[in-house]
């Protein structure tokens, strides 16, 4: 598959290609990851002043209108930088969540500052034992007034020490694995009786354990809706993530093919040995079927299309599995080196892994893919 971009999509890639290449080489990043915070707060007000932020948004609640096949532009570029800072869970999940499920009043508090980049999001619905179920919630939700008391635990919440807010799924019906009891919650991160302790993954970026103990929340959209609305959420950020490990994919076989033509064992490059050049032509192969594979979710995403929920887990689990091999091939043709922190394949390396475990392993979804195929 080979999409041809339109004029604004190509005017957007070579704005994000210009801005990273001039301000987040590898060195810069290790300093941002390096820092007390973790991420760039310059970095993050540069891109909301070049329109990432606002890019997937629609234009009734004033983004730019470019969909998933912008967020697909944005993080394939972000892929080859290792960028940290976190569009996904701010903008794709977050801010994605707000759009669809959100009422008209949410929406016009809450994206404004998104695409401004004043505030950060993060998405609160893993918890211990839910195997990336979705429903799978213990998390209670007990209605106050107007607004809802929230009790329970998650884990493992992606970029929540940066965050201004949370979305937080709980249960506010049926029991513990109840599709149909699941609502979504606007939480302050900063609210009483909220305890986050914070953690380094092994990518650089920042994650926590987050207890919750009768912490006041605000209803996102209506009751009883939240795994619905996850699901799609899910697939926005699968597309995303899809994109992010092409990028880097294709980052580590250009530095494993310029590595293999100055690196000399026995008087002569290790690219011409005949049984290297064909691992090098099975990482090729692994990044141009994931690259297409990612163009076709994103086209998918952008259409609506029945069954993306299907080509979503399709794409998961195979860019998920060329990531690992295009990987771990690149750390072993790099030798011992290909793992020291001041070479950028280890990062590389580290980033991919991360990403095959969001919103699902390769292994969760070969199986999802083969349930939805049953029922296709």
């Amino acid at each position: 598959m080979d999409i041809q971009f339109t004029e604004e999509q190509e005017l957007l890639r070579s704005s994000v290609q210009r801005l990273l290449r001039d301000q987040y080489d590898f060195d810069a990043r290790r300093k941002i990851v390096a820092s007390e915070e973790g991420f760039g707060r310059k970095q993050w007000a540069e891109f909301a002043e070049l329109g990432l932020l606002a890019a997937p948004f629609s234009e009734a609640v004033g983004g730019l209108g470019g969909g998933p096949l912008s967020t697909m532009i944005i993080m394939q570029e972000f892929g080859r930088h290792l960028v940290v800072e976190p569009f996904v869970e701010t903008v794709v999940v977050a801010g994605g969540l707000i759009e669809q499920a959100g009422s008209d009043a949410q929406r016009q508090a809450f994206i404004a500052d998104i695409i401004a980049g004043t505030k950060l999001w993060a998405l609160a619905w893993t918890e211990k034992g839910s195997r990336f179920d979705l429903a799978t919630v213990t998390t209670t939700a007990r209605r106050e007034g107007n607004d809802y008391v929230l009790t329970g635990e998650k884990t493992a919440v992606l970029a929540a020490p940066w965050a201004d807010y949370l979305i937080v799924s709980a249960r506010t019906a049926g029991h513990r694995h109840d599709r149909g009891g699941v609502s979504l919650f606007v939480v302050d991160r900063r609210a009483a009786n909220l305890d986050l302790q914070s953690f380094r993954t092994i990518d650089g970026r920042t994650a926590a354990e987050i207890s919750l103990r009768g912490v006041r929340a605000e209803l996102l959209g209506s009751e009883g809706g939240g795994v619905a609305a996850l699901e799609a959420c899910r697939n926005r950020a699968i597309g995303a993530l899809c994109a992010e490990a092409v990028g880097a994919i294709g980052e580590l076989n250009a530095a494993t093919l310029d590595y293999s033509k100055t690196r000399k064992q026995f008087g002569v490059t290790i690219g011409s040995f005949q049984v290297l050049q064909h691992r090098m032509v099975d990482m090729f192969i692994a990044h141009q079927e994931a690259l297409s594979l990612m163009q076709h979710l994103s086209l998918s995403l952008s259409d609506d299309e029945a069954g993306v929920s299907r080509l979503a887990s399709g794409a998961k689990s195979k860019i998920g599995y060329a990531g690992k091999f295009v990987a771990d091939q690149a750390v072993q043709l790099h030798g011992g080196m290909g793992m020291t922190d001041e070479l950028n394949v280890g990062h590389y390396f580290k980033r991919i892994s991360s990403i095959n475990i969001q919103f699902g392993d390769p292994a969760y979804h070969v199986l999802r893919y083969a349930q939805l195929d049953a029922v296709a």
